[in-house]
């Protein structure tokens, strides 16, 4: 484990015990919130009028993807939801994604009922950069949604199939894809993808920004995970264009404070996807 690794690891340990929150649209499970989110008595601002809602990648917690996303987002004055889905035989994020759609479909309802927002914004890592497509294109969940961010998303799918490696971290392996069906969703040219895509890119309404960096090894080329759209409604964006010297993996995008200052600036945009030509500092 890298040092890197074992800071965000020993800190998020110390923080997260206090943030056990149960989720309005899983009543039936109590899971554990990253710092800084799911506080039901939030009110969206005029500054920031549409909640977050955090979605985690395959085989993440909510509490281990956004364990220093959440905050940044809380401090910086938005209202943070996020979730737990897809538990497949014990194991997180890893159910048939379409299904795991339907369950982000009633917690979007949960947040728009709690804040009276008009709109939500969502910010997804890995597979839950990419799930929320299909809660968008055949959920009815476009109205309901501003901005997509996708952080190293698997939109395209990936060459092999995601399955837990060392440290219980994604991994690529021909591994049997029946043990983790949101595995065998991702892999490209599944149907799963197949049907995702036969619809374009993108649907009417929400605007698109999407995050990668050139040293992912989880999905895989990079390049895949790109969004086809006008200017005006998509933004791609590479870790490395901005900060050339930026190692971040597929793991750990969400807690890079590159792809940390990049959120928050697609969050900033009132109308439209992120503004390609914001230079993030590269700390």
């Amino acid at each position: 484990m890298s040092l890197l690794k074992k800071l965000i690891v020993t800190a998020a340990a110390a923080t997260l015990g206090a943030f056990a929150l149960a989720v309005p649209a899983q009543a039936d499970t109590v899971s554990v919130s990253p710092p800084g989110a799911n506080d039901w008595s939030c009110v969206p601002s005029a500054a920031h009028p549409y909640p977050v809602i955090l979605v985690p990648g395959t085989f993440e917690s909510m509490a281990k993807n956004w364990a220093t996303m959440s905050p940044t987002l809380k401090q910086a004055g938005y209202c943070v939801y996020a979730l737990d889905y897809g538990e497949y035989n014990g194991v997180a994020a890893s159910g048939p994604i379409a299904q795991s759609a339907q369950q982000l479909a009633p917690f979007v309802d949960a947040v728009l009922a709690s804040t009276k927002a008009s709109q939500v914004d969502i910010v997804g890592h890995s597979q839950g950069g990419m799930m929320p497509r299909y809660y968008l294109g055949f959920l009815g969940g476009a109205k309901k949604v501003h901005q997509l961010i996708g952080i190293a998303p698997s939109n395209h799918g990936t060459r092999g199939v995601i399955v837990p490696g060392p440290d219980g971290l994604p991994a690529l392996t021909s591994a049997d894809p029946n043990a983790c069906p949101a595995c065998a969703d991702q892999t490209a040219g599944s149907p799963f993808l197949q049907k995702l895509n036969s619809i374009g890119d993108t649907v009417k309404g929400p605007s698109y920004t999407v995050i990668s960096t050139t040293h992912d090894e989880v999905v895989t080329p990079y390049q895949s995970q790109a969004l086809a759209g006008s200017a005006s409604q998509v933004t791609n964006l590479v870790i490395q264009d901005k900060c050339p010297a930026d190692p971040i993996e597929h793991d750990q995008t969400p807690n890079d404070p590159v792809v940390q200052q990049l959120v928050l600036q697609a969050l900033s945009v009132p109308n439209g996807p992120a503004n390609p030509a914001y230079q993030p500092s590269c700390v």
